[in-house]
Parts: C-alpha cells; structure tokens; sequence
C-alpha cells in the first residue's frame, strides 16, 4: 500500500504487501513539484517520488510525462512585457511565499496587461496560470489570451466561472478549484510556432464581451506553457525555460514475491488524461515473453487485461473503460480462471489459458519500457493467490 509519508530518495515504500515488501525504484532525473499536505505547491527533489495532495483528502503517487515550461519568467510578472499596466509584488502566493502579484488596469480607454511571445515547436499547447479567488462578486472581469489573434478568455475570479469573446481559438478549457484562495485556468489551443501569452487585470464590465472601460486588478501566479493537449504540474521557471523529466517506476527481481502460477493485481488509479494513448501497469519476467498487464487503450476508450505465457497470450480480456476518475481495479490470473473486477463489480472473465511462468518484475510501463503509465495512484497491491470473489 503506498503511503503519505513513506518515501525518500529514489524509492516508494511498501508496494507490494507481504512479508518482504518490496520498494520501487522511481526514475526522475530532475526535480519536480507536489501539492503537499497543506494544500501548497512545493519542490520535490528528482529520483523521489511525488505524494500529492491535489483535490485534498488521501494522497496518490503523480506520474507524468516529460514537459518544459517555455515561458522564461513563471512567477516574475515584471520581466514580462508590460502594456501600462501597475504591478504590485509580493503578494501570498499557491507555495506559502508572498511572490504572486497583482496586475492592475488603472485606465478606462485602454487595455493594460503583461504579454509574452513564445516560440513553440509542436501544438497543441496548453497554457496554465493560477488566478487568486476573489472574495465577493466582482464588477470587471480579468482576461487571458493565449495562441494568435483575438483568442480573449473573460475570467470570474469570484465564481470560477469564464466567457470566451469573439474569434476565440481553444480546443478545450477548464477550471480547477486549487483550494479555498485559487484557482488554476487550463486552456489548450491549436498554436503556431509564435504564441502569444497576456494576463489583464481587467477586460470586461459585463462579463461577455471585452472592453477597454474596464478597470480593476487580479492576483497571478505560475504561468506555465507546455507543448501537449494537457496541462501538467507546476514547473517554475526564473529566466529561462526549464525541463521536468517523465516519472519512471520499476522493481525487478521480486521474483520470490510473486507467485506466477497464481495471484491479483490490484491498483487503484486514475489516468492523466483521455488522449488516445496507451498506457500499462505490467508485471512481467525479463524477456516479457511471460506476463500479466492492464493497459488503457484510449485509441479504442477500453482497458485490456493481457496475460502471455511463453510468449503466447492466454487471456485478453477488452471492456469499454474511462479511467480519468478513481477506480478500483483488480486482476485476476490461474489456469483457466482469469477475471477483471472494476470498483467491486466483476466485468470480465475468461475460464481458458495457461499462467505466466517467471514473473519478476512491476512497471508502469509496458516489459519494453514503451507506452509509460501516466497518472495518479493510491494503491498498488499484488496478492500470490488468486482471491475468491468475496
């Protein structure tokens, strides 16, 4: 059972419960950020695994991929280009230190803002900004533009709400209640190679279309722009871009921990993200020839539950699956006896096939090292019997 506090450098405690519980090696080679249990952002040193917090409640291990925060200046809005704009520093910010800052648009014939202009290399592209909550109704509204052209957002800081002005190019957009002070605005668009990215103190009186008599201020904190179709965890940045590296775990030779003949895997998970990728839980020898994997086709939107022995699959079990929510998934293997069970209720069986032979080795991967699982987990068990269903 993964735990809160179990954990140090290069290692996740107790993933699998038995009377030698095994670690898990985890493979980051640069540092990465949480939401700890305070509910604030901080920097979690590479090779050490991320509990995170985010939503609130029990933690879940946060695997995810590869990304680079291309804009240069994250939390220092007064590098950024400033169109008359008044900036306050020093503000509290989502990580417990007063680096935020308020963007005030001070003059009612004429937009005031920070921009930027970033080059990009693929697109999509999803830009991320934390936006403090405000604490009654409000009479204008802030704005984010990202991609080219008049792409405006109008943002309601009191309700978490937003309206999309004419010309708008987003493929998707969404808000997220960070905790009770913020929010983080997540907007996706199909980009060109130079992105615009501007933060406004103020862009609307009526909420729906944009105007330059608007006035007022709002608190930023952590922009960040990423080249993928989702946004990630926070990647700070102070005057150049900076890189995180994919999270990669593994155990091998737990060979005596495993009972191949027989036995469940159990995990408790969520998935990053619906975006037609695979993605595999495995335990497997070291040929791959031989194992037992869960992986989420979201190309077909189902999970298939494979078993192989010798190289040959005994059991593949297809049902149609969302895995974005948290779900309790088990997985059954015996000869002649394999079964799917999803949140307590049985959805798959297959009463034909012979068991692995050799299983040595857990990944969030595939046996190739290929098709990585990204995502949120709260338990991973594996039992040497196969469970009844009770």
């Amino acid at each position: 059972v993964v735990t809160p506090n179990g954990y140090k450098a290069g290692e996740l405690y107790a993933v699998i419960p038995s009377d030698g519980a095994a670690d898990m090696d985890v493979t980051r080679a640069t540092d990465a950020t949480r939401v700890n249990e305070s509910g604030l952002i901080e920097d979690v040193l590479s090779n050490v695994p991320r509990i995170d917090y985010t939503g609130g409640g029990c933690p879940h291990i946060l695997a995810e991929p590869m990304r680079t925060n291309l804009i240069p200046y994250s939390e220092d809005f007064s590098s950024w280009t400033t169109v008359s704009a008044t900036l306050t520093p020093n503000q509290l910010s989502p990580d417990g230190t007063n680096n935020a800052y308020i963007i005030e648009d001070d003059n009612a014939s004429g937009f005031e803002r920070v921009d930027e202009t970033i080059t990009t290399t693929a697109t999509p592209c999803t830009l991320s900004v934390f936006i403090k909550k405000k604490t009654s109704s409000v009479s204008t509204y802030s704005g984010i533009q990202m991609g080219t052209g008049f792409s405006y957002l109008i943002f309601d800081s009191y309700n978490g709400t937003y309206n999309q002005s004419s010309n708008t190019n987003y493929d998707s957009i969404e808000v997220e209640n960070f905790n009770s002070d913020w929010w983080k605005l997540k907007l996706t668009a199909t980009v060109t190679t130079s992105t615009r990215v501007a933060l406004w103190g103020a862009i609307s009186t009526n909420g729906t279309t944009i105007n330059t008599s608007a006035t007022g201020s709002e608190t930023f904190w952590g922009a960040q722009l990423e080249e993928g179709s989702y946004a990630t965890s926070y990647i700070p940045t102070s005057g150049s871009t900076v890189t995180r590296n994919q999270d990669i775990f593994t155990r091998d030779g737990i060979g005596s921990l495993i009972n191949s003949t027989e036995g469940v895997l159990f995990v408790e998970m969520a998935l990053l993200i619906d975006d037609g990728s695979f993605k595999y839980i495995t335990l497997t020898d070291v040929s791959g020839a031989n194992k037992v994997q869960i992986d989420f086709d979201y190309s077909s939107s189902r999970l298939q539950y494979l078993v192989a022995s010798g190289g040959l699959a005994q059991c593949n079990i297809k049902i149609p699956y969302s895995g974005t929510n948290m779900d309790k998934i088990a997985v059954k293997w015996k000869e002649n006896d394999f079964a799917v069970w999803i949140n307590g209720v049985e959805v798959g069986t297959d009463a034909l096939g012979s068991s692995p032979i050799g299983l040595n080795t857990l990944k969030f991967s595939s046996p190739t090292d290929s098709n990585n699982f990204y995502g949120k987990v709260k338990q991973l068990q594996v039992y040497d019997t196969a469970l009844t269903d009770e």
